[in-house]
Formats: C-alpha cells, sequence, structure tokens
C-alpha cells in the first residue's frame, strides 16, 4: 500500500481513501455470491535453489499456440423429382465436399505461414450431421472452432455452442463454391428467426465473409486472449489496485481474468535479496550485464553506475521467482520507497529490463491495469508500457512513466538515456525515446473492469519535462473534449501497432464492453 505522505508520480495511489466506485467489500462479496480473493502467499523461496536455475537470454513474449479445429458443415441431398431437394450453395456432394476440405487445408496453411502469433490448425473434418460431429476425436483438443458453414442445420450449430469454445463462422460468397448460410446466417441461426440477437456466446462479429484476413486477426485476438486467461503472476507486496478499496479489484481480475496471485512479502525479499547480495557470483554477473547493457547502441548513463548494477542484480532475483513459480509476470507494490533501501536502487530499469525479455513486469501493483498489459503484449507479441495519462487537448495527450520497455516493437531496443527515478531522484530508470510517428494502441480501463476504452494514436515527440522520464505525446483523431469526458480509470496502458480490434475481440469473450474512441 502506498504512504500517501511520500511524493510520487501517482498521487492518491494508496488504497486508504474514499472508495470512487461506491462499492464496499462486503457488498462487494454479496454480489459475487460470497467468493473471497485466492491471493496465494509464497514464503521459503531460499536462494540456493533460485541460484541453481537456468535462465535463458531475452527468450521474448513467450505463448502457447491457439489450437484451432476447423469445421466443413455440409449435406448430400438427392434428387427429388418435380420438388425443392436441395437448399442454397454449391457443395451437395461427397466429391464437392473433398474439393472444399483441401481449399480450406491449403487456404489455412498459408495463414498459418502468414501468422506473427503461434497457431496450430488440425486438420478439417466434413460434418453432415450431429453424430459426425460427436465422432470427431480431436475436438475436444482445441481452443477455437472454424465452422465453414457450406450447409447443414442449425442443430450443428447448438452443439457446438454448447462446447463453451470460440466460435467463428465463415461463409463464401465469391472465394469458392457459395455456402448456404451466406444467406441466413443471421436470419436463422443469429437472431432466431426474431428481429434481435437470441444465442449466447456468439454474435455478429464472429461472422466472417470470405476472408482470409479476417479470420487471421480473429485468431490473434484469441491467442491473445487464451495466453492472458489463468495467467500466474507474482505480486510482490501483494496484490493492490489504484485509490480502490483492498481487495476489490484483484478480486474482479480474478473472476474474469481467472488470473491466479501469488503474493510475496517484502521481508522475504528483503532477506533474499540479502543473500543475494553475498553471493559474490551473483553480483559479478550482474555487473557484467549492466556492462554489456551500458555499451550498448544508442544508450547513456546519467545516473550512479551501482544503482544498475544493483538493477540486474534485482532483475536476476525477480526472474528465478518467476521460474521457480513456472510464471512469466511480475507486478510491485509499494514501489515508490519500499523497495529502494532493499534494493538499493528504484525498480524501473529492472521492470524495463524484464519486459525486453518477455516477462510482462509492472509497477504499482495495479490490477486496475495490469491485464490489460497482459493481454496487450499477448496479443501483440510486445513488450506494453504501463503510463501515466495527463489531460488530453489539441489533440495531444502526454503519457509518462519511469519503467518503458525499449523493446517496443518486440527486437529492436529504442535509443534511451538512464537517469534516476524522478520523485525519489534516486536509482535507475530509462528515458526511452520511442519511435516518432510509431502508431499505438492505447488501452484504457476501468475500476469496474466492466468497460475498457480503446484509443489509436501515434508518436509526436519525447518530451523532457520534470515528470517521469519515459515521456511521450501521442496524436489522436477523436475530440479532446470526449476523451476527457470518457476515459475512465487511471493507469493507461500503450503497445507499438493497432490492435484495437483485436483487444475488443478478446474482451468481449470476458464480458468487458469496449468502446473505441
Amino acid at each position: 500500500m502506498n504512504n500517501l505522505n511520500i511524493p510520487q508520480c501517482c498521487p492518491n495511489g494508496g488504497t486508504g481513501l474514499k472508495n470512487p466506485v461506491g462499492v464496499t467489500r462486503r457488498d462487494f462479496l454479496k454480489t459475487m455470491g460470497g467468493s473471497t480473493l485466492s491471493v496465494v502467499a509464497l514464503s521459503g523461496i531460499a536462494w540456493p535453489l533460485l541460484s541453481g536455475l537456468s535462465l535463458e537470454e531475452n527468450p521474448g513474449i513467450i505463448r502457447r499456440p491457439l489450437v484451432v479445429k476447423p469445421l466443413l458443415i455440409y449435406d448430400t441431398p438427392e434428387y427429388q423429382y418435380q420438388t425443392s431437394w436441395r437448399s442454397w450453395g454449391g457443395i451437395h456432394s461427397q466429391h464437392a465436399a473433398a474439393e472444399e476440405i483441401a481449399r480450406i487445408t491449403n487456404e489455412l496453411e498459408k495463414l498459418r505461414t502468414q501468422a506473427d502469433f503461434p497457431v496450430i490448425f488440425l486438420p478439417v473434418s466434413g460434418i453432415r450431421n450431429t453424430s459426425e460431429l460427436n465422432s470427431i476425436g480431436d475436438l475436444a483438443s482445441s481452443d477455437t472452432i472454424i465452422v465453414y458453414a457450406a450447409g447443414g442445420w442449425m442443430d450443428i450449430f447448438d452443439l457446438l455452442n454448447k462446447m463453451n469454445k470460440d466460435m467463428i463462422l465463415f461463409c463464401r460468397h465469391k472465394s469458392g463454391p457459395v455456402y448456404l448460410w451466406y444467406e441466413i446466417i443471421s436470419p436463422r441461426y443469429l437472431r432466431q428467426h426474431t428481429d434481435k440477437l437470441a444465442v449466447a456466446g456468439v454474435d455478429e462479429e464472429d461472422v466472417i465473409i470470405d476472408s482470409q484476413d479476417e479470420i487471421l486477426w480473429r485468431l490473434r485476438a484469441l491467442c491473445g486472449l487464451h495466453n492472458t486467461l489463468n495467467t500466474k503472476i507474482i505480486a510482490i507486496g501483494g496484490a493492490g489496485a489504484w485509490a480502490q478499496p483492498e481487495g476489490v479489484v484483484p478480486a474482479l481480475i480474478e473472476d474474469k481474468f481467472r488470473f491466479r496471485i501469488y503474493s510475496y512479502s517484502y521481508d522475504d525479499l528483503g532477506n533474499l535479496i540479502k543473500d543475494v547480495k553475498a553471493d559474490r557470483a551473483a553480483v559479478k554477473r550482474a555487473e557484467k550485464r549492466a556492462g554489456e547493457y551500458l555499451n550498448g547502441n544508442s544508450i547513456t548513463l546519467e545516473t550512479k553506475r551501482e544503482f544498475v548494477d544493483n538493477a540486474f542484480l534485482l532483475e536476476d532475483v525477480f526472474r528465478r521467482i518467476m521460474d521457480k513459480e513456472n510464471c512469466r509476470s511480475i507486478t510491485i507494490n509499494g514501489c515508490m520507497g519500499t523497495i529502494m533501501p532493499l534494493a538499493e536502487t528504484s525498480a524501473c530499469l529492472t521492470l524495463s529490463l524484464l519486459n525486453d525479455s518477455g516477462y510482462p513486469s509492472f509497477c504499482e501493483s495495479d490490477f486496475v491495469v495490469v491485464p490489460a498489459g497482459v493481454l496487450l503484449a499477448n496479443i501483440s507479441g510486445k513488450p506494453s508500457f504501463l503510463n501515466d495519462p495527463t489531460y488530453p487537448h489539441d489533440g495531444i495527450i502526454t503519457l509518462a512513466h519511469c519503467t518503458a520497455p525499449r523493446r517496443m516493437d518486440g527486437i529492436n531496443t529504442e535509443p534511451a538515456r538512464i537517469l534516476t527515478h524522478f520523485e525519489s531522484d534516486y536509482g535507475a530508470a530509462p528515458k526511452v525515446e520511442m519511435k516518432l510517428g510509431q502508431t499505438v494502441t492505447n488501452i484504457i480501463p476501468d475500476f469496474l473492469v466492466s468497460h475498457y476504452v480503446g484509443l489509436k494514436g501515434s508518436i509526436t515527440d519525447n518530451p523532457f519535462m520534470d515528470i517521469c522520464r519515459s515521456q511521450i505525446d501521442i496524436s489522436f483523431n477523436c475530440n479532446s473534449n470526449i476523451l476527457a469526458r470518457r476515459m475512465p480509470g487511471f493507469h493507461w496502458i500503450t503497445g507499438y501497432g493497432d490492435y484495437i480490434r483485436e483487444t475488443g475481440y478478446a474482451l468481449k469473450r470476458m464480458g468487458i464492453d469496449f468502446e473505441v474512441l
């Protein structure tokens, strides 16, 4: 918990304030059916055990492949004299179905080679009824089903929907033989012969006509989603949330994102740091890595070298804690002061290094925004930047924090100055000079984890004001006053590239509205 008497980059960031969302913890637990926050406390992690772990250098964001099952639904009607014997569509025989399966297989192989995320396409299966559907052995192992809706009837869709898997509905217009459901996917299935959406778990955004690119970005979103759900994360100093009642937001995150939060106390961390500082080999390794970092291209040191050495030593400790617990994400509570006497540096550079190495890492233990950072990293395959927004004006807003990654594109390191953490004028913090003209995605979470805002922007400047060290001005296209009125919460998440569509597509599956400005 932040001490509000200490100057910090996020004023009023403590949890002891008047509840701004108007819900007490007791009321919250009533709405959750009496469920409680299930943070697991870690203890007894000894340095001799951690020091024996072997760590990879800069592996990048690691994502489990999305497993996709393609299903061709078709029918094989028999000719009947003087009556309608077939529905719309060009696939009404086993021969036509075999040709279509080959076509789909070739299309998916091309998508696999184009994908900038890991994906596995299972073999295409053709089915005509629910009995044939029930006989498909590899369906259960999939995360996502692409339904190629050439024919068949609604009972197949209903059965698939009951499997609680992500489902994409693909129909052909001109990319091959026209599909029956190109005509009736909306009135018959989505609206169920009514005027409004009448099925759960699938909607109009899950329907694709012809376009392979439309399949690709949805699968990118789902890959990010499946790698974010059930995230294990270390919370140094416990799970918090900016200016919110204790425990409320982390419990919401455990419910919607299914996060598993592991708390590690500062007392235990202090003992661990004491032990690692007595390990001469670990200290030398940190000094060597720090020297290599500072000798890299486009970097200048403008603080004490010992602060950088200690940042690398702390990074080594955090990576080993994560590896021991089989997780790849960490956040720090009380990072404005609590960690400094223990590590004899600030955590700013440490978190920057972790993000560059593929470990989504965040300051302040703000679980209002942490899941958005993990999600954007898993969608894009690039580090995400937790930051403090300012007030939008004239189509510009400044975003700043002291923990920015340098590998914002996932590969190359941006130029940086290594300075002190601004508010304390202590430790090591990067001022990352982000690429001018770069398109960025901004995710703005709300305190209730129910309504996020998305804003695409472009970096116009890297100023050097008396604020958190990494600073960017971004331009945006919506009206500044509208943004000021519509932006919820506090902290933002920013990342290189345009992933607005993917973010909204993933969030809707967790019941979180996404408003694009």
